[in-house]
């Protein structure tokens, strides 16, 4: 059985980006990697992660990174969303060595920042080309691969909670702007080019020009809660938590009907669309027809635990049978009802942050690593990284069966 998982996994599974040249300036370690330093000015070297392979991975399997942030210690308060990470991460993930390097850790600025504990770390990102284009509740960062030098940045007064960034066959960005129920299109330079509420109204009906957003600890709650932005020829969508569907704003009208639950992330494979809920499912569409073509339910290949998965975002799919997904660790909200879903059935026990490997196919999870103990506490997207570019991070782990390190 092991031969023909490894047989099929090696048959399938190819680079899904290219490198290429490019030029920009940043400060960069000599791991090749943006330092951006942690707060005693060391770069972080590489690490390995303590989960053990449960498939016998040959070396064509790739690395990805994950996008996400290192968790805020406190004893004496519990800490909001918005409140909750002290420093943003992305790191490169090897499944088949187990380990993993630290790519970017990142700090934002005071003043695109509320005053008290705000909550920094890489939301929902995009990869296109040699660029990876990411963002914090009130940043856009572009980063040049696989050097990671930073090459644009921008910060505007209406950012607030931002969860996505993508870039347009125009040059241009769209920016979810989750605080304000909002997308907009800004240029490489931050000129707005065009605004949508994602309800439909007025998209400063609500909201206020003169104010700046990115003082603003939170607007929750809210009205729709938009996460993921992404085009069909050329034509802009968003998905929505609370409508639970994924609508066209250039052209209203077309909708695709998430009903499972709230959806979260998306990726684009071919004629495939692939969402995330937030209870752990993933809702397969047709980009042709906006119809949903299957709905996975992942608690149900995780075994009988009874655990809550996590709060699911980002989904990587290898092709389609095999699927990454990113989980982080429910932690408690005053928001109860965005989260009611883990009463449904579970244990008082939750899974810590992780990233797991899914057999569509076969309906089982093949692989789980904790990512806790390596700093990232909640995790976003995971992104492909290329033959190419992948690291050789040494020792490798030695595999030994199927293991959930948890």
């Amino acid at each position: 059985m092991r031969e023909e998982l490894l047989a099929t996994v090696s048959e399938h599974i190819e680079p899904a980006i290219r490198k290429s040249g490019g030029v920009a300036e940043d400060v960069f370690s000599s791991n090749g990697c943006a330092s951006h330093q942690d707060s005693k000015g060391k770069d972080r070297p590489v690490s390995e992660t303590k989960g053990k392979t449960s498939v016998n991975w040959n070396l064509s399997m790739n690395s990805f990174y994950v996008s996400g942030g290192r968790l805020r210690r406190t004893v004496f308060r519990k800490l909001e969303e918005w409140q909750s990470c002290e420093q943003a991460l992305l790191i490169e993930l090897d499944p088949v060595k187990n380990q993993f390097r630290a790519c970017v850790e990142y700090v934002s600025p005071p003043e695109v920042c509320p005053d008290v504990l705000p909550a920094v770390l890489f939301k929902s990102a995009t990869l296109r080309g040699n660029k990876l284009y990411t963002c914090t509740s009130t940043e856009v960062l572009v980063y040049e691969l696989p050097s990671f030098r930073l090459q644009h940045y921008i910060s505007l007064p209406c950012f607030n909670d931002l969860h996505h960034v993508c870039p347009t066959q125009r040059g241009t960005l769209l920016v979810v702007v989750t605080g304000l129920d909002m997308v907009v299109e800004i240029t490489m330079t931050g000129s707005l080019v065009r605004e949508w509420s994602v309800l439909g109204e007025d998209p400063w009906a609500r909201f206020s020009r003169q104010t700046d957003y990115r003082k603003v600890s939170t607007t929750k709650p809210h009205l729709s809660h938009p996460n993921h932005v992404f085009e069909l020829d050329r034509e802009v969508w968003v998905t929505r938590f609370h409508q639970r569907d994924a609508i066209c704003l250039t052209t209203p009208g077309p909708r695709i009907d998430i009903a499972v639950q709230a959806p979260h992330d998306g990726y684009i494979a071919g004629d495939r669309i692939y969402f995330t809920t937030v209870d752990g499912h993933v809702v397969i569409a047709n980009r042709k027809t906006l119809q949903v073509e299957e709905t996975v339910d992942l608690s149900q290949m995780s075994g009988p635990s009874g655990q809550a998965l996590g709060w699911c975002r980002g989904v990587l799919p290898l092709d389609e049978r095999w699927l990454w997904v990113g989980f982080s660790r429910v932690r408690p909200t005053k928001f109860v009802e965005n989260v009611a879903w883990v009463r449904n059935g579970y244990s008082n026990r939750l899974k810590p942050s992780h990233v797991a490997l899914y057999d569509l196919e076969r309906k089982t999870c093949e692989q789980e690593i904790d990512l806790e103990p390596y700093g990232i506490g909640v995790i976003f997207s995971l992104l492909p990284v290329s033959a190419e570019e992948a690291s050789s991070v040494e020792p490798a782990l030695k595999e030994s069966g199927k293991t959930t390190g948890f």
